[in-house]
C-alpha cells in the first residue's frame, strides 16, 4: 500500500543497475552564469509549458535520503506525486529523530537526485540549508563550524573558501543551490533560533563575509541564497514556532538589518528568501508578515534595493507564517502560497500540503487573482535560475564525482584550521590556560596548568547520545588525560548524576564545564514557546552547582552559543567556540592543552560578560625534546 503525503517526499538512492545507465556528467563546475543560449533555453522551455506545469515550478517541496527501490511502492509513489504537480524541484534533507538529524550518505544523495532527474520531464534544481556545508545533512562531507565562528575568526578568505569548498561537495550529489547566507545580524541576544546562524552583530562585518562566501560559492557553480529578509536577527522568537516581531524602525532598518543585504546584492547573490516576521515600520498590517508583504518584498527589496534575482519565501509549513490563516491544512498552504506570489515572490518552498499550494495557485490564475503574466513572470526567473548553473546542458551528476570531490583531506584541514582560529577566550582571571596534559605526554611545561588524573569534564547537552561534537570532545580529553573523569549531562540523567557529580568536581583539580547550546527549530525548553538555544532548567541548575562548587578551578565553554553563561554564577575562565561541531571539539582541546594559539575575537556582545571584539590571546605551547 502506497504511502501519501503532500508534505513530505521521501527520497531514493537507487539500485546500481540504474545508476549504470545514467550518463556521465564529471566536468569541472562552471561559475554561476547564464549564456546566451541559456536564456534562450529559458524562453524556449518557457514557451512550451502548459500553466500546470508552470505552477509546478514554482513550488519546492521536501525531499529526503534515504534507500528505497526504484521498484517500490515508495518510489512510485513519489514519482506519480512528482509528475501529478509537475514539481520544478526538491528542497532536499534527511529524517530527524527528535531534534538530531540522521544525516544520510553521499552516494545516496547523487543516486537519487540522478533518478529524480531521469524521471523528470524538465531538469529539476535541487536546493539544501547547508549552513555548515553539506555535512549538516551528509556524512563523510567536509564539517565546517557555524557561521558566528568565521566572525570570530575575523578573515573573509577563510569565508570565500568556505563557499567554494560547498560549492564543489554540493555539485557532486546533484544540489545546485544554497539557501545560505545568513544574512541576519544577531544584535539580540535572546533571539533563539538566528543566534550562531549569523555571522555577528556588526552590520559591516556581516556583510564583508556573506560577500566573500557569495564570491566563493557562485565561482564553484553554486546559486546562493541571502536569509531572511529585512532582517530576523533582533527578534526573540522562532519563526518556525510563532510570528515574531521586529520594532526596528525605518532608520535603524537601513543602518543595521538591511546592510549585510545590500552587501550580498552588491555581491550577485542569486537570491533573497523572505522572512515570515512582522515588521510595523515597513509592514502596518501585523497579520501580513514579511513573506506575503507587497511593501516588503516588490516595494522594498525589488524597487528601493533594486534586487532582481529569484525571491523566495520561507518554509510555508512554518507556524509564523501559518498562524495568520485559519482552515484545513490544505487551505492554508493553498492562501500562503497565493499572497506570496501577490506579494512578489517567486517561489514557495516546503508548504504544509503540495495539493494545496499547487490547487491554490491554479485556481489563483483561474479566478483572475493572479495573470498568466505574473505565473510567467517568475516561471522564467525560476527557468534562468536553471540555466545560469547548466541544467539546460546536463542534469545529471556522474557518481565517481562523489568520490573524488567530496570530503577532500585538504578541504577538511582548511575547516579545522577555521575552527581552530575561532576559538576565542574571553577571560582567565586565574591563569587556568593551557593546561597540562597526562605526565607521559611530551608537551609538561611547568608553565601549564596541572590537570594529571583530576580532571573532571561536564559535558551538558540536549541529547547526550546525539551529541556528536560532545563525543569527540570526551574522546580527546580522554586521550589527553586517560585519567580524567568524563560526565554527560543531559534531561535523561541530571537527576541521577547530580550527587555523584558534585562530589567529584569537589575532588576535582581542574574542571572543564561545556555546555552545548545551539539554535534548533522548534526547540522549547523550561516552557518557553517562542523557541530556545539555551540550557533546559534542570541543566542549568546543575551547572550553577558546579560552578559555585569548584571556583576559580572551573574552566567554562560554550560549545555553539556564546550566550549561554549569561546569569550564570561569575566565571573566571570562559572561553567560546560558536559551534558544537566535531572539529570545533577538536579545536577546543586543541587550545585548552596548548597545542594551538588561541587568537579569536568575539563578534558578539554578551551582556555582562563581554563586548564584541574581546578576547584574550594565548601562544600555542612548543614541545620539549624528550
Amino acid at each position: 500500500m502506497f504511502r501519501h503525503s503532500y508534505a513530505f517526499y521521501r527520497v531514493v538512492s537507487v539500485v546500481l543497475s540504474v545508476i549504470a545507465v545514467m550518463p556521465s556528467a564529471l566536468h569541472a563546475a562552471t561559475p554561476v552564469h547564464l549564456s546566451a543560449s541559456g536564456e534562450k533555453w529559458a524562453a524556449t522551455t518557457l514557451r512550451k509549458m502548459t500553466l500546470e506545469e508552470k505552477i509546478g515550478q514554482m513550488i519546492m517541496p521536501w525531499a529526503r535520503v534515504e534507500f528505497m527501490n526504484v521498484n517500490g511502492p515508495d518510489y512510485l509513489q513519489l514519482r506519480e506525486e512528482m509528475r501529478q504537480y509537475h514539481v520544478g524541484g526538491f528542497g532536499v534533507t534527511v529524517f530527524t529523530e527528535g531534534s538530531a538529524l540522521l544525516k544520510s550518505q553521499p552516494f545516496e544523495a547523487a543516486a537519487m537526485t540522478n533518478a529524480l532527474q531521469r524521471d523528470s520531464k524538465y531538469p529539476l534544481l535541487f536546493a539544501a540549508d547547508f549552513e555548515r556545508g553539506v555535512s549538516v545533512r551528509l556524512t563523510g562531507a567536509t564539517g565546517f563550524p557555524a557561521a558566528m565562528a568565521f566572525g570570530a575568526a575575523g578573515d573573509p578568505k577563510l569565508a570565500k573558501e568556505f563557499g567554494r569548498i560547498t560549492a564543489e561537495e554540493a555539485r557532486a550529489v546533484g544540489i545546485r543551490w544554497n539557501w545560505f547566507p545568513v544574512a541576519d545580524v544577531n544584535s539580540n541576544p535572546a533571539n533563539p533560533i538566528i543566534n550562531t546562524r549569523s555571522f555577528s552583530e556588526d552590520p559591516q562585518q556581516v556583510g564583508r563575509l556573506i560577500a566573500a562566501y557569495i564570491e566563493g560559492a557562485r565561482g564553484g557553480g553554486l546559486l546562493t541564497t541571502a536569509k531572511h529578509f529585512p532582517g530576523h536577527g533582533d527578534t526573540d522568537t522562532d519563526s518556525h514556532l510563532a510570528l515574531p516581531r521586529s520594532n526596528a524602525d525605518t532608520q535603524r532598518l537601513d543602518t543595521l538589518e538591511l546592510v549585510p543585504f545590500r552587501a550580498a546584492i552588491a555581491a550577485h547573490v542569486d537570491s533573497v528568501m523572505m522572512a515570515h516576521i512582522t515588521v510595523p515600520s515597513i509592514e502596518p498590517d501585523i497579520k501580513r508578515p514579511a513573506s506575503i508583504s507587497s511593501n516588503t518584498v516588490t516595494r522594498l527589496l525589488k524597487e528601493q534595493l533594486g534586487f532582481k534575482g529569484l525571491v523566495v519565501t520561507d518554509a510555508l509549513d512554518m507556524g509564523g507564517l501559518m498562524s495568520v490563516f485559519n482552515g484545513t491544512a490544505a487551505e492554508i498552504s493553498g492562501d500562503e502560497a497565493v499572497e506570496a506570489i501577490k506579494a512578489g515572490n517567486d517561489m514557495v518552498i516546503i508548504p504544509a500540503d503540495l495539493q494545496g499550494a499547487y490547487e491554490g495557485l491554479l485556481h489563483a490564475v483561474h479566478n483572475g487573482v493572479l495573470s498568466p503574466n505574473r505565473i510567467d513572470e517568475s516561471v522564467l526567473k525560476i527557468l534562468r535560475f536553471k540555466a545560469s548553473v547548466g541544467l539546460d546542458r546536463n542534469r545529471f551528476v556522474d557518481m565517481a564525482g562523489v568520490f573524488q570531490e567530496v570530503g577532500k583531506p585538504e578541504n577538511q584541514q582548511m575547516a579545522q584550521n577555521i575552527a581552530d582560529r575561532s576559538i576565542t577566550l574571553l577571560s582567565d582571571t586565574d591563569g587556568l590556560l593551557p593546561l597540562q596534559a597526562s605526565d607521559n605526554n611530551s608537551v609538561a611545561d611547568s608553565t601549564r596548568s596541572s590537570a594529571g588524573g583530576k580532571t573532571v569534564a561536564v559535558i551538558f547537552t540536549d541529547n547526550a547520545r546525539a551529541s556528536e561534537g560532545g563525543r569527540a570532545f570526551a574522546r580527546q580529553v580522554r586521550q589527553k588525560v586517560p585519567g580524567a573523569t568524563v560526565l554527560f549531562v543531559d534531561e535523561a540523567n541530571v537527576r541521577f548524576v547530580k550527587d555523584d557529580l558534585i562530589s567529584a568536581v569537589s575532588q576535582a583539580s581542574r574542571v572543564i564545564a561545556v555546555a552545548e547550546a545551539v539554535p534548533s527549530a522548534r526547540r522549547t525548553v523550561n516552557g518557553q514557546g517562542g523557541g530556545s538555544a539555551g540550557l533546559d532548567q534542570s541543566g542549568t541548575g546543575l551547572l550553577t552547582s558546579i560552578l559555585e562548587t569548584a571556583g576559580k578551578k572551573t574552566i567554562f565553554v560554550a560549545f555553539g552559543s556564546p550566550y549561554v553563561g549569561i546569569g550564570l554564577p561569575p566565571i573566571g575562565t570562559y572561553l567560546c567556540t560558536y559551534s558544537n561541531t566535531p572539529e570545533s571539539a577538536t579545536g577546543l582541546v586543541r587550545a585548552l592543552f596548548g597545542d594551538i594559539g588561541i587568537h579569536g575575537r568575539s563578534p558578539v556582545t554578551i551582556p555582562g560578560i563581554a563586548q564584541r571584539g574581546s578576547g584574550l590571546d594565548r601562544s600555542a605551547l612548543v614541545s620539549k625534546a624528550p
